[in-house]
């Protein structure tokens, strides 16, 4: 069993390999960001024999500034756009190997076996990648939304006030190139 499944790492199943171990690092760099950022916004308050006293967390906080946060949340954000398409392309890359192994095997009717083989290979290196970061996706958004909601709560806290009392959607986002915030 684990012959025929390995039967095709060199061949097309390489590329669905490598594009796992990007994703894979793709993913760490998003769980660093996101837990960067859920710390900065949760400062824990230990008693004062603890390792982190009310002044220290006080500083904290008043050095905390928007601009930081909302990059933060806007580097955060990039990184799980990112790797949702990646988690989204195994299926769709697993297919392709599977086609490519089919019209191998029009083309070359005496290695039918090997071709077979490289198909069903490919599809199941496909699904067992998008099952594993789609289990990774679950465990990461929630965390995502957590720092999400934080951050328009710091932004509403901190930000002045527009008119209605709430901070506009427009002061929030970032900039387009050459215009200033308003």
């Amino acid at each position: 069993m684990l012959k025929v499944i390995f039967m095709n790492i060199i061949g097309y199943d390489i590329i669905i390999f490598i594009t796992a171990v990007f994703t894979g690092v793709v993913y760490h760099y998003l769980k660093l960001s996101a837990d960067r950022l859920y710390k900065k916004l949760h400062l824990s308050i230990f008693v004062p024999d603890g390792s982190r006293s009310q002044k220290s967390a006080d500083k904290d906080i008043s050095e905390l500034r928007e601009t930081d946060v909302v990059g933060m949340r806007n580097h955060t954000g990039k990184l799980y756009s990112l790797f949702v398409n990646l988690t989204g392309i195994f299926p769709l890359l697993g297919i392709l190997g599977t086609v490519i192994s089919l019209l191998g095997m029009v083309a070359d009717t005496t290695n039918v076996t090997g071709n077979f083989y490289g198909a069903l290979t490919s599809t199941f290196w496909g699904l067992v990648f998008a099952i594993i970061y789609k289990f990774l996706d679950g465990m990461i958004y929630s965390k995502i939304e957590d720092n999400e909601k934080s951050v328009e709560l710091f932004l509403q806290r901190n930000s002045p006030k527009a008119e209605g009392g709430s901070v506009s959607k427009a002061s929030l986002e970032k900039p387009a190139a050459g215009q200033k915030r308003r």
